[in-house]
């Protein structure tokens, strides 16, 4: 757990004003960006982590949930939720086996390839999942604590720096 902060003092605009007095001009906005970014991951997690935890969830696992239950027949091959959520085919397992485990996603063979599992979302776990989206949706989605333009901004830069990192296509 972080400690509370310091009232009126922002510790990534002292990283950089120290970058600076180091000799690292050119890399100061650079760590002040991702420095920024990774702050804001812990923010936004820490927060869902705490609204999803009385519904037994991780975000992954809700991710993955949600993913589910956009698939037509709610279901999908493991193979093509780990590329959709972007995961190593071993944490896309451990995922599955925890909410096949609590009685939310079957893993069936899949009847076009044997060698593979197809992930089918269950009628507890599309429960789950609305009602977990709901509490989302207002606390966290509808609430982010920028104004829309400012959404639409951040969404569209870090969408190019993805886009350049490879993350996609555009």
């Amino acid at each position: 757990m972080s400690s509370p902060p310091t009232p009126g003092r922002d510790p990534i605009a002292e990283a950089r004003r120290q970058w600076i007095a180091h000799g690292w001009e050119d890399a100061a906005p650079g760590m002040a960006a991702v420095t920024s970014v990774m702050r804001a991951q812990q923010l936004l997690l820490t927060q869902i982590d705490g609204l999803l935890r009385p519904f037994g969830l991780t975000f992954a696992r809700f991710e993955l949930l949600r993913l589910l239950s956009f698939a037509s027949e709610q279901r999908m091959t493991m193979r093509r939720a780990g590329q959709r959520l972007q995961v190593h085919p071993t944490s896309l397992t451990s995922l599955a086996a925890r909410l096949a485990e609590d009685g939310h996603v079957e893993r069936v063979a899949n009847p076009d390839d044997g060698r593979s599992a197809v992930l089918v979302l269950t009628a507890s776990g599309s429960r789950l999942v609305e009602e977990a989206t709901a509490v989302l949706n207002a606390e966290v989605f509808e609430a982010i604590g920028l104004s829309s333009d400012d959404v639409a901004v951040l969404v569209d830069v870090l969408g190019r720096f993805r886009a350049g990192r490879g993350d996609f296509a555009p």
